[in-house]
């Protein structure tokens, strides 16, 4: 499955790519998603710790460098899951 959108990337590395969401649901609703396939939470491997810290990592980085004060990071599954590849949904009203 390919799912090409023209995004605004925020940040990107080897592992990841964040952007702004193409369809914002909050003033600020960021997305970080990994380059590799993962179907969802329970796909996460002990192997994808790298990954894993690094969404962390970017999600500090961003709600600094974009003076974010109050915000939520999450990430979706099963039925609340609308695009069947997991990512992160960093957002602020």
């Amino acid at each position: 499955m390919s799912w090409l959108i023209p995004v605004d990337r925020l940040y990107e590395s080897e592992k990841l790519i964040a952007f702004h969401h193409p369809v914002p649901s909050y003033r600020v609703h960021i997305l970080i998603v990994p380059k590799r396939s993962i179907a969802d939470l329970l796909a996460i491997t002990p192997q994808d710790q790298e990954f894993v810290v690094e969404v962390f990592t970017t999600a500090q980085r961003l709600i600094r460098e974009l003076n974010i004060v109050n915000y939520r990071l999450i990430t979706n599954g099963g039925e609340h899951q609308d695009v069947p590849l997991l990512h992160f949904h960093l957002f602020s009203d």
